[in-house]
């Protein structure tokens, strides 16, 4: 199992939670700081380094829970979540997704016009698809999703190796994408990709 959190880059995991930071095995061999993982389980710690002394990978096949704690900019243009669901249930203007510069700009598919004008997607789930179809190991899949997107989407997010995406990150992905859409068409043009 998986799960991420979206967060302000100035949240600090340990400020708010009793948590223990999650560890990674570095190219030495040694333990470094996984980038955004936290366990809330009680794990065996590094004396040390404070990180986990079990690295993510061997604690998952073990029964540990891994939460990432992902630093998101876009998130700085808000004061509060109220603002984030009210922008949330907007219907975006997909028109801006024929233009390719509007398009480097965005959150995650900046580099993909090309996928983006081909699909030219209308919604969220088209939205989520291109984002997974991005992955090199779902590109083979483009051609199929244009004749037929419910059973591409099958194979779309079956996991084959280890980068694809899950539907649940792609669709929430997107929706970063629609509301970095709506920031852009209300004049605010920072770049926030990432």
């Amino acid at each position: 199992m998986d799960v991420d959190f979206d967060l302000k880059p100035s949240f600090e995991i340990l400020e708010h939670f009793n948590a223990t930071l999650a560890s990674k095995v570095s190219k030495n061999n040694t333990l470094e700081k996984h980038p955004c993982g936290a366990y809330f389980q009680k794990i065996a710690v590094d004396s040390i380094t404070g990180l986990s002394a079990i690295p993510f990978k061997e604690a998952e096949e073990v029964g540990y829970l891994k939460i990432d704690f992902l630093s998101l900019n876009l998130l700085d243009y808000f004061q509060s979540t109220e603002q984030v669901w009210q922008l949330s249930e907007l219907e975006p203007n997909w028109d801006m997704l024929e233009k390719k510069k509007t398009v480097q700009k965005l959150f995650h598919i900046a580099n993909h016009f090309k996928l983006i004008n081909k699909v030219k997607p209308r919604n969220i789930v088209e939205l989520a698809d291109c984002l997974a179809l991005r992955i090199p190991s779902k590109k083979h899949l483009i051609e199929s999703y244009m004749v037929n997107k419910v059973d591409t989407r099958l194979e779309l997010y079956r996991k084959i190796d280890v980068f694809y995406y899950k539907k649940s990150h792609a669709i929430a992905y997107a929706h970063n994408v629609v509301l970095h859409m709506h920031l852009i068409n209300y004049g605010i043009e920072k770049n926030v990709v990432t």
